[in-house]
């Protein structure tokens, strides 16, 4: 899928994969996608709450040698 914007956020831990994506979102358009790269295992949780509380989209989460790929899109 195609993104306008990436974020790797590899080697933090909670809360600031999530800080670090508010902002970047916050920089973003609507209907703009941002992918961000992680390996906190509390992150699919945090991304999945982070969606329903802001109404930005997950549109996808996958994980491949420890490590997490999220695509957000902004609302």
């Amino acid at each position: 899928m195609d993104f306008h914007k990436e974020l790797d956020a590899r080697g933090l831990n909670c809360p600031l994969p999530i800080l670090k994506t508010k902002k970047a979102l916050a920089e973003m358009t609507s209907g703009e996608v941002l992918r961000v790269l992680a390996t906190d295992p509390g992150s699919v949780r945090d991304f999945q709450a982070f969606a329903k509380q802001t109404g930005n989209e997950l549109l996808s989460h996958t994980e491949e040698n420890k490590e997490f790929v999220f695509l957000m899109k902004r609302k």
